[in-house]
């Protein structure tokens, strides 16, 4: 080994041995534990991580800052909102073992009942908004949906992927969020049973005028998200969220409820956008988040105990692009 090659082995070492030291440093306070505990829930605006802990936003951006630093956390900015998440961690990380196994330690420590309870008011208000959005233009759905994608303009394809997944009349599939229920009476047409699942009474009862007008009748609706799924122990066989992962306030969570609503083997199918910054979607369309890239979901499946299985992109004329993604449950 030459003299050069030494020398950048010892500075590539010293680099570590620094950067290990921020880590451990960063890892060295009880609030900033906390914080770390609250963005494995989900991802937060700082203005929302303040409610949650009751911290200052001066103080907190001290916190983030140095999280941030020690590539403990990442930002996403959705509009003009910057998100603060969890990284996700690549084995490519030199220090990956020690921070996931940091992460491990920390997640074994639940967040008290007053953390709960404000993160919990967080969520539910972020899903009144778009509840709020669907019940005033239930009677626009399909106007509001056209300015970002048609459903023709996807449906060949997503029929194509369906029939690739090899399931049969006699498997049971669940819609969740149907909108006006296009495809829902695809479904009812292929499938002995249907589940439409929809918080929007108005959206679901749109859904329902589509299939009976079709004279079908295998179509169960329930009024209610995927905690009511969960409560009603509906299990099956295909779990399909058709361009709502963004309508979500926590889209993670899509993926864990999924796992525990499908039957084994059961698969997860999400149709929705790309990461993209078209901000306008937010007030137009009603979308809390903008797009998502495949590599969130992936480590989101993952966590949930899902493989990730295939995924088909298509383009869109309008610069947005489609993504179409399943999962299956190990």
């Amino acid at each position: 080994m030459t003299l050069t090659a030494v020398r950048e082995q010892r500075n590539t070492q010293q680099e570590q041995a620094d950067e290990l030291t921020t880590l451990c440093k960063a890892l060295a306070d009880g609030l900033r534990l906390e914080i770390l505990r609250l963005l494995r829930v989900s991802s937060f605006g700082v203005l929302e991580i303040c409610r949650i802990l009751d911290i200052r936003q001066s103080a907190l951006s001290h916190h983030l800052k140095i999280l941030a630093t020690a590539g403990l956390a990442s930002t996403r900015r959705e509009g003009n909102t910057i998100f603060y998440r969890r990284p996700l961690l690549t084995a490519d990380d030199p220090h990956y073992e020690f921070k996931k196994s940091a992460f491990d330690a920390i997640d074994k420590i639940a967040l008290g009942e007053a953390r709960i309870a404000s993160l919990n008011l967080v969520q539910q208000e972020r899903s009144e908004q778009s509840l709020q959005f669907f019940t005033r233009f239930s009677d626009k759905f399909r106007e509001k949906q056209g300015l970002i994608a048609e459903h023709s303009q996807y449906m060949t394809g997503l029929l194509d992927l369906l029939r690739e997944l090899e399931l049969n009349a006699q498997h049971r599939v669940m819609e969740v969020g149907p909108g006006q229920g296009e495809l829902l009476a695809v479904l009812a047409q292929q499938f002995d049973e249907v589940i439409a699942l929809d918080n929007a009474l108005e959206m679901l009862n749109l859904a329902k005028e589509t299939v009976q007008e079709q004279g079908l009748d295998n179509v169960h609706f329930i009024h209610g998200d995927t905690h009511k799924a969960l409560e009603l122990q509906v299990r099956c066989d295909l779990v399909l969220f058709d361009m709502v992962l963004h309508h979500l306030p926590s889209p993670h969570e899509a993926f864990q409820h999924a796992h525990s609503l499908l039957n084994d083997q059961g698969k997860l199918l999400i149709v929705d956008l790309s990461r993209h910054d078209q901000d306008w979607v937010r007030e137009s369309c009603g979308d809390l988040w903008l797009g998502f890239d495949v590599d969130d979901m992936n480590e989101w499946a993952e966590q949930a105990g899902l493989q990730a299985a295939q995924t088909v992109y298509l383009g869109l004329r309008n610069g947005f692009q489609i993504q179409m993604c399943v999962f299956q449950k190990q």
